[in-house]
């Protein structure tokens, strides 16, 4: 008797985790957030890379699989960013927040770690400079920039639906007219299927 209710047991768990298998790799949505490093690198003048300002993300995402091994992940995620500048007479920050946009193609070579590389496009919502050093300063613009430029990641994901991930966004427009400058971005995740 006891052979058959182990039988039993092994029987249900090896069904259980081939299901939970065959569920992490079908279409799903989910809601993903985490931590931002951001900067600016400017070509030419005095900058070159800034200081990072610290911020974070938060959005939605949707991840259809094509095969068992490839999957298409648009997202939509609002982001902090923008950078900060020390020198001697103070400290100038600027504060830009995104709605952005990335679309990532996402590579399982095994089947819980993901590579993910894919376009972005991101509207800048919020547009402040704040300047701390002999005075202090506060001024706030009406957002004209739109960014855009490609992400490079990596992550674990549990059969469950539990991501970590971390991605570089590598900015390709400008962020002023009068000099190049664009968007570094280090993203540190944590999402959850629904």
């Amino acid at each position: 008797m006891k052979k058959v209710y182990l039988l039993m047991l092994l029987l249900g768990m090896i069904t259980s985790i081939s299901a939970q298998r065959r569920f992490s790799h079908q279409s799903h949505g989910g809601i993903k957030g985490g931590y931002n490093l951001a900067s600016v690198s400017f070509d030419g003048g005095n900058y070159g890379d800034t200081d990072q300002r610290h911020g974070f993300h938060i959005g939605v995402y949707g991840e259809s699989f094509i095969d068992r091994n490839f999957s298409v992940q648009p997202e939509l995620l609002f982001s902090q960013q923008g950078y900060e500048i020390t020198d001697n007479s103070g400290k100038f920050t600027q504060k830009l927040n995104y709605i952005n946009v990335p679309v990532m193609f996402k590579a399982y070579p095994s089947n819980n770690f993901f590579l993910e590389i894919g376009p972005q496009i991101g509207w800048a919502i919020t547009h402040k400079e704040i300047y701390d050093g002999f005075y202090s300063s506060t001024t706030e613009y009406d957002p004209d920039s739109i960014d855009w430029g490609m992400n490079f990641g990596a992550g674990i994901k549990s059969n469950s639906g539990v991501s970590l991930g971390v991605r570089y966004h590598l900015g390709l427009g400008d962020l002023y007219d009068a000099q190049k400058a664009q968007n570094r971005v280090w993203m540190f995740s944590l999402g959850f299927d629904l």
